[in-house]
């Protein structure tokens, strides 16, 4: 049943691929939707940092209650914790050296060093991107 959840998510992310932010004046409605599906219907831009609304959308569109917040860290508070990622589950990364400030998106794989991560506002957008495995919090299963 996990597995199965795990793949309807991605699925819903997949179809997300390549949404991005449009620079200048203009915000995505695609990306205040994320905001808006976890319950920040002030959110009317593409500026704020949107990975945590990506992820947040994901699980809320298969019926998985999400963390609802907008920091990545909030992440470490959900489902459980996992030291054998499989494909889906949540992995929440540090950003630079705050102890409040990170990253989460769905892992897809990994190489030698590096976590291959889904997620929103990676680059401006949702795509696929490697994070070094020094900067991995946790993996969380759901």
């Amino acid at each position: 049943k996990k597995m199965n959840r795990k793949k309807l998510m991605l699925d819903v992310a997949m179809k997300e691929y390549g949404v991005q932010e449009i620079k200048g004046g203009q915000h995505n409605p695609r990306i205040v939707e994320y905001f808006k599906t976890v319950g920040h219907e002030w959110v009317d831009n593409d500026e704020l940092a949107w990975c945590a609304a990506f992820v947040g959308f994901c699980l809320e569109k298969i019926g998985i209650r999400s963390t609802k917040k907008l920091n990545a860290r909030s992440y470490l508070e959900f489902g459980t914790r996992t030291y054998d990622p499989v494909i889906g589950d949540v992995a929440v990364f540090s950003r630079g050296n705050s102890p409040v400030y990170g990253h989460v998106a769905f892992y897809v794989g990994e190489t030698d060093g590096f976590y291959l991560v889904l997620g929103g506002n990676q680059s401006n957008q949702v795509q696929i991107s490697a994070y070094a495995k020094s900067r991995l919090l946790e993996f969380r299963s759901y």
